[in-house]
């Protein structure tokens, strides 16, 4: 039983040093093993206490584009009534109004609701998790279909997308075994044919098995909400904003719920290895290749699912072990249907260019350019580099942006032509990767800068501000104007001549530290909370940390004056080795 691992997981030092009780040990239980949050992460995410509002905890998932609001009930044998759930539930409507919410909240709420605010402006959705180990009573159950009925009703007229999920002992079971393999899931899973009607097949060499299945079944199908049955897909959930999604959803809660089946494509399914016995499908290595965003949408309405009566959905199922046969499987399933730029950009031309000169330049190296793809066992893991990551490091260095490149919409929509050069070189490209890498070596558990935990809680950020500090510290060392960015491959050359890489990470690292703890002494409008995260994501942390630069530079000839003529050396470069900063505002 869930209930008594995590009572006995919740006994490490971790969780009885940082939390003064067991609910809100459960939930950071929850934060670290399901969400796969980080120590510093999940301190930073947590909200509970006096004046929470029923909110327990808040992160915010950039890479998927929403808002988590957790609250946890951790009890052993009982369930959860009506009664907390309407609790919850009319506390988490309250966001609709941030500002009287943000008032009336706690200090920790209040800094995480001003992150919330900006992550709602940029169209993030919320995703509302009331986690148990226990179960919920039928009383419970029908409020909770209710509230997601007002949730679809919020979404259609006041678009405040939100969907709510209830995880219970079995769901959390289920997601806690995801996790476990989370880096390389494998999903098994016997669908009940008893209410549908199934054709099994061959088709050039391959089982296949054709069936109408109903709406709730899909319900019961794993790895939905957290996206490991696409795995290979060649994208994840385009929201419920997404035109197609609210056309499903609409069809869910309307009369005409029976014409579903007529509605709808279908479901494309591929799996390592099928099974057809009586009204039994056993599915071994299961993923969905085409169906993403109808799954999602099923899921997040799945109260009123699992009402419905004659409502049905075509699957097809196929057995495709060979992996480069299913990947094929999945573009094409998918080429019908219009995507967002950023899904198809590893077809450019500018990208295929970049990637046929680097791997040329270098041929032990490889350059991944879509999403899920992984490089050859026999390359060189220090000459991988992801176009994802390119996106990241050029709006960091060449626009010196680095507030920015959190958002993948951004970097692969708004400022892709910007970013994306067919002439950029492969020099330059392994530049920023070595950069990088070097960067993400002080990113660990260890800590080895001592840097704010506020910044280790911002790891999905934070790092490529350490990347633009870089940057920084050539050009404050050799007096450039702030527009001037320099080559990264020469840079990255000077600093390797004179073996000074490590000691310029680093001081571009403590720089980074000292303009945030700077910028959160600086007193406050009332009512006003320093937001760490907000902070990271403005203009106006890119002056600070410049001034810090700035200040480190000073300071070195004090500490120890060899050691400062060394770092100038190495940091020395001519003025036609750097270049106008790229536009990216």
């Amino acid at each position: 039983m869930m209930y008594q691992k995590i009572a006995d997981e919740i006994q490490d030092k971790f969780y009885q040093q940082n939390f003064p009780n067991d609910g809100q040990r459960f939930v950071a239980w929850y934060l670290r093993n399901i969400h796969l949050r980080d120590m510093n992460e999940t301190k930073y995410d947590m909200t509970d206490g006096a004046d929470d509002k029923q909110i327990d905890a808040i992160f915010i998932d950039d890479n998927q584009q929403s808002i988590f609001i957790l609250q946890g009930k951790f009890i052993g044998n009982g369930s959860v009534d009506a009664e907390p759930l309407r609790e919850v539930l009319s506390s988490w409507v309250q966001l609709q109004d941030l500002v009287r919410l943000q008032e009336v909240g706690n200090t920790k709420l209040k800094r995480k609701l001003s992150e919330v605010a900006k992550a709602l402006e940029d169209e993030y959705e919320i995703e509302f998790e009331l986690i148990t180990t226990g179960a919920l009573t039928n009383a419970a159950k029908a409020d909770l279909g209710t509230f997601q009925a007002q949730l679809v009703d919020l979404s259609e007229n006041n678009d405040f997308f939100a969907t709510i999920k209830v995880v219970d002992n079995n769901e959390l079971k289920r997601r806690y075994d995801i996790a476990l393999e989370k880096d390389n899931p494998t999903i098994n899973h016997n669908v009940d044919l008893s209410n549908s009607k199934a054709m099994e097949i061959e088709i050039a060499g391959n089982k296949v098995v054709v069936a109408t299945l109903p709406l709730k079944e899909c319900i019961r199908m794993p790895g939905i909400k957290d996206g490991t049955l696409f795995q290979k897909n060649v994208r994840q959930s385009l929201g419920l904003s997404n035109r197609v999604n609210k056309g499903i959803k609409s069809t869910i809660y309307s009369a005409q719920h029976k014409d579903f089946f007529f509605y709808h494509n279908g479901i494309t399914a591929i799996c390592n290895k099928l099974s057809l016995n009586n009204n039994e499908l056993k599915l071994h290595g299961l993923s969905v290749v085409n169906g993403c965003q109808s799954l999602t949408t099923i899921l997040n309405c799945s109260e009123k699912v699992k009402q419905l009566d004659e409502t049905y959905i075509l699957f097809r199922f196929y057995e495709i072990p060979q992996r480069e046969r299913g990947d094929k499987i999945s573009v094409n399933t998918n080429s019908q249907s219009a995507v967002k730029p950023r899904d198809l950009r590893s077809n450019d031309k500018r990208v295929l260019n970049i990637k046929k000169s680097y791997e040329q330049k270098y041929p032990n190296g490889y350059f991944v350019s879509k999403r899920g793809e992984v490089s050859p066992a026999d390359k060189d893991k220090d000459y991988v580099l992801d176009l994802l990551n390119l996106g990241k490091h050029l709006i960091s260095w060449h626009s010196q942006r680095p507030n920015i490149a959190y958002s993948e919409t951004k970097i692969f929509d708004k400022y892709f032509d910007q970013l994306f050069k067919k002439d950029y070189s492969p020099e330059k490209a392994q530049a920023l990767n070595v950069w990088m890498k070097k960067v993400w070596e002080r990113w660990n558990k260890n800590n080895p800068l001592a840097l704010n935990e506020s910044l280790l809680a911002m790891r999905a950020y934070a790092p490529y501000h350490h990347l633009y500090a870089i940057s920084v510290c050539f050009g404050v060392s050799n007096s450039m104007p702030m527009e001037s960015v320099p080559d990264p491959d020469i840079s990255l050359n000077r600093a390797m001549e004179d073996s000074l890489v490590d000691q310029i990470v680093d001081l571009a690292g403590r720089s980074l530290n000292f303009a945030l703890e700077s910028a959160a002494n600086e007193p406050q409008p009332s009512n006003r909370v320093f937001s760490p995260q907000n902070w990271i994501k403005t203009k106006t942390c890119l002056a600070g940390i410049r001034a810090a630069v700035s200040t480190s530079l000073n300071m070195l000839p004090m500490m120890n004056a060899d050691i400062a003529n060394k770092i100038k050396q190495g940091l020395k470069m001519e003025r036609e080795q750097f270049e106008a900063r790229w536009s990216a505002d």
